[in-house]
């Protein structure tokens, strides 16, 4: 990571609210300057996306986007357009390789990728050659913890159960909209889609059909956080990063939960029996929480 986005990705919460506003500015007018990502991290949401971003980015050859991890182009931002998604990033120049230095790679994450009906097409036509990380966690943990993460952002204000229990009403036809009309933007798609983001097997199939299979690097949560960092360098190759030396992800964006009832726990985990079968299909490997 160069030293000028480094020091600026380090920058408290508040300074960079303050800051990212004369960033954006200067990145718009020198975005023609600047680089595209190499490289994205498209989700799970709420399986270790941030962690990751933050171990990957320690690398000395990985950069990130200006004062955040990520810039939602590809979902909800795509009307803005490839110049402005571009004004996010470095400018090229200090990227370059040099004095024995390697090329700096460019990578962004935003999970919702990975789960927007749309977003595969367009990371495939706009980025061509791009590398995918997608990592899977438990699908009833990672629910929880979606709905936690969302309350907590003021986003949720119904408990755990009823809002499972309000899913299918509030992404009703949702998906059928947006293909017709991409422009359409879902609240509920984003924000409350609790069980829907956790049938991986289809938004993976689909991020292959796009991408291609040897684009895309998928990652167990349950290795990645195993305490070593054997997961984290299996990414580094498929990034095509030199060797460095990196320590285990660490664990970042933790919320407390109250406690899941077992039996929710035992009814949610055979919603998904199907799905994950499928996804042990498709991936050639048995999931960590199907073990």
């Amino acid at each position: 990571m160069s030293r000028a986005t480094s020091a600026l990705n380090r920058l408290a919460v508040p300074a960079r609210r303050v800051l990212l506003p004369l960033a954006d500015g200067l990145g718009g007018a020198t975005s023609h300057a600047r680089a595209l990502p190499d490289s994205l991290i498209c989700g799970a949401q709420r399986s270790g996306t941030t962690s990751l971003f933050k171990a990957l980015t320690l690398h000395p050859a990985v950069t990130g986007p200006v004062l955040r991890k990520g810039v939602h182009y590809f979902d909800t931002g795509h009307h803005h357009g490839l110049d402005w998604y571009r004004s996010h990033f470095p400018l090229r120049a200090p990227l370059r390789a040099r004095r024995g230095r390697p090329r700096v790679r460019v990578l962004e994450s935003s999970p919702y990728y990975m789960f927007h009906p749309l977003a595969a097409e367009r990371i495939a036509r706009e980025l061509p050659g791009v590398k995918v990380v997608l990592i899977l966690r438990d699908p009833v943990e990672r629910a929880h913890s979606a709905h936690a993460h969302e309350t907590a952002r003021g986003f949720e204000t119904e408990p755990f159960a009823r809002a499972i229990e309000l899913e299918p009403k509030r992404l009703a036809g949702v998906e059928e909209r947006m293909a017709t009309d991409p422009a359409h933007y879902s609240y509920s798609h984003q924000h409350h889609g609790y069980l829907a983001r956790g049938h991986y097997v289809d938004q993976l199939v689909r991020m292959e059909h796009h991408l291609g299979r040897e684009r895309m690097h998928v990652v167990d949560h349950a290795d990645l956080f195993d305490g070593t960092p054997d997961a984290l360098e299996e990414i580094v190759r498929f990034l095509g990063l030199p060797p460095a030396p990196l320590a285990a992800p660490g664990r970042h964006n933790a919320r407390e939960r109250t406690v899941m009832p077992e039996s929710l726990r035992t009814e949610l985990a055979s919603r998904f029996a199907e799905s994950d079968a499928r996804l042990a299909a498709w991936w050639g490997r048995t999931p960590s929480w199907c073990a």
